[in-house]
């Protein structure tokens, strides 16, 4: 399941996007817009600075801005950056597991075309795919 932290994330890169003036965006203004807790936005962005998706200004006239135009971004992407590995099984999720059972598990087969399908679809949407104005 793809929690908040995630799906915030989202949100707070189209608003981003959909408010672009030129200059950095508050983030008391985003919180306002999204209904979000400024607080829980301020652990948000700040990973999201780390991973390179927002740039961030403090001070007057501070705030965060996109690092790049919304059709360079993923969805998938920022949601590997927020919420980790989206694989359903950790043999799949961590290539390091040399996982015993590869050669005989029955279900590995279907872990790996479901593994494929989500990534496919979320590596497939951009940020600007999603944006309304």
């Amino acid at each position: 399941m793809i929690s908040t932290k995630g799906r915030y994330a989202i949100r707070v890169l189209l608003d981003l996007a959909e408010n672009d003036n030129g200059g950095y965006i508050p983030l008391k203004d985003i919180a306002e817009r999204q209904e979000i807790s400024k607080k829980y936005l301020e652990i948000i962005v700040k990973d999201m600075v780390l991973g390179g998706l927002v740039a961030g200004a403090s001070g007057k006239g501070g705030g965060y801005r996109l690092t790049r135009k919304p059709e360079e971004y993923t969805i998938g992407e920022v949601l590997e950056l927020l919420e980790g590995t989206l694989s359903p099984v950790a043999c799949l999720a961590d290539k390091g597991i040399d996982c015993p059972r590869k050669s005989t598990c029955e279900t590995l087969p279907m872990w790996e075309e479901y593994d494929r399908m989500q990534r496919d679809f979320f590596n497939g949407k951009r940020l600007s795919d999603l944006m309304t104005r």
